[in-house]
């Protein structure tokens, strides 16, 4: 992987006047019974330092092999407006990919300017197992995003994977303001699609009963494929944390499962993410939820 260290990338080292431009393509393989992150390739802050094998290898024939657990970082700290960053992820046969992040991502207006910042990630799973895990993106007031996420699985490739945005900083009282969040989520199999989604979130929808009615965060949980009584094991997880402050509800359209949630705070939102995801995996992967380490930290 080319380029300066994670600890030599500064802010200042932004050029004066522009966004920072940052790609990064990742590839698994499997191994033998290890997932291992065979191809790295980086330009710009956006990268990773090392993989981890932290759970047991694969437990029958036929399952995908060892997982293999990567923290994607980028060292500035932050997306102001002009930046685009993009994500290439590839997961091959058998291989078992989970991609989290070590903090919540952030996007910020730079300045008085009002560019756009554009982050695009593409999630290729070619007969393998993604998980994909980030902690929450904190929209600030006044931001311009437009965040893409597609996610093209082929043959018995399988997906559990969550995206959750919180709007402005609620414990300031500060909303998302003249702001605007564009974002688009795209799952595909074998070509065909299974879910295409665009939401546009400005002032007008935030204290809106139609639109988020006073809520700062809000979040989308995915699997595919998944049945009827997974479905069923979903609403009763999530049936058991709704309350006033924060709603889920769950579907099951042409395989997918969709768990969609708005809260008043995005560390509870993920949180009943987090347990939803550690109660299906098991049913979903085969697998035991062994949760990243970085989120300890």
């Amino acid at each position: 992987m080319s380029g300066p260290p994670a600890a030599a990338i500064d802010e200042r080292d932004r050029p004066a006047g522009e966004g920072w431009q940052a790609q990064l393509q990742l590839r698994f393989e499997a191994d033998a019974d290890r997932t291992r992150l065979a191809h790295r390739r980086h330009h710009g802050p956006l990268l990773v330092q090392r993989a981890f094998h932290p759970e047991p290898p694969a437990m029958a024939a036929g399952f995908a092999a060892q997982p293999c657990h990567v923290y994607l970082l980028h060292p500035p700290g932050g997306v102001v407006s002009g930046d685009e960053l993009q994500l290439d992820v590839a997961v091959q046969a058998r291989a078992h990919a989970l991609l989290t992040t070590p903090a919540a991502g952030k996007f910020y207006r730079r300045g008085g300017e009002r560019r756009v910042a554009r982050l695009t990630q593409t999630l290729g799973v070619d007969g393998g197992v993604l998980e994909w895990l980030p902690q929450e993106n904190i929209f600030y007031p006044e931001t311009a995003v437009e965040l893409r996420t597609i996610v093209q699985l082929q043959a018995r490739g399988r997906f559990i994977g969550w995206e959750i945005g919180c709007l402005g900083l609620p414990a300031s009282q500060a909303d998302l303001g003249e702001g605007t969040v564009r974002q688009s989520f795209e799952l595909w199999h074998d070509g065909a699609p299974v879910l295409l989604e665009r939401l546009t979130i400005e002032r007008a929808c935030l204290a809106s009963r139609w639109g988020l009615a006073g809520h700062a965060a809000m979040g989308t949980w995915l699997a595919f494929p998944a049945t009827p009584a997974q479905l069923a094991l979903a609403c009763a997880q999530v049936t058991a944390v709704n309350c006033a402050d924060m709603t889920l509800a769950c579907t099951l359209v042409d395989g997918a499962l969709s768990c969609r949630g708005i809260a008043a705070r995005a560390d509870r939102l993920k949180q009943a993410f987090i347990d939803l995801w550690s109660a299906l995996r098991p049913e979903l992967l085969g697998r035991a939820a062994i949760r990243p380490r970085i989120w300890a930290t």
